[in-house]
């Protein structure tokens, strides 16, 4: 068990308690972007505390033939509540947010691309939102924090977009 130094703000493990629908109030909402699959995406953001969607996942998805270094920063919504969890690449370029993530398998976040407001670390390194929804982990690097997030995870629309 660890704690995360500044700027990672710690969540509890009270935060991942049952709710009306696994970890989460609300199931994953029914229109996912990059054509992410919905029944994997709720197994995954919901019921679920230690697997992850299979590495190299989010390269079978529309992610890659959607989005591109002229998209600049894109946002990654929570699956289920459509809140703004994380904004890449910020700080770097698409080509470094690519590459990493195609290194790990799964898209790769740093610190600065993160929005603490809804986001939190629990104390083995799970990534999860304010809500609830299992995001992945954090699991550091030469480079620092490296959160390993699951595409289905953040594939979500705004809240404010529908989508739901």
């Amino acid at each position: 068990m660890s704690t995360y130094a500044a700027p990672v703000v710690m969540g509890s493990e009270s935060m991942m308690s049952p709710k009306s629908h696994g970890t989460s109030l609300t199931p994953v909402q029914s229109s996912l972007r990059w054509s992410c699959d919905r029944d994997t995406a709720d197994r995954i953001c919901n019921f679920n505390r230690h697997y992850a969607e299979h590495a190299g996942y989010w390269t079978t998805t529309d992610f890659l033939n959607e989005e591109s270094e002229a998209s600049g920063e894109i946002n990654f919504y929570d699956s289920n509540t459509g809140d703004l969890l994380f904004v890449a690449p910020r700080g770097r370029s698409w080509d470094s947010f690519v590459s990493e993530s195609r290194s790990h398998g799964w898209p790769s976040f740093r610190d600065s691309e993160v929005v603490w407001d809804k986001m939190r670390v629990l104390p083995n390194g799970e990534a999860i939102s304010v809500d609830g929804t299992h995001l992945g982990h954090n699991l550091p690097d030469k480079n620092g924090n490296r959160y390993c997030i699951n595409l289905v995870s953040v594939a979500g629309r705004p809240k404010d977009g529908g989508g739901l």
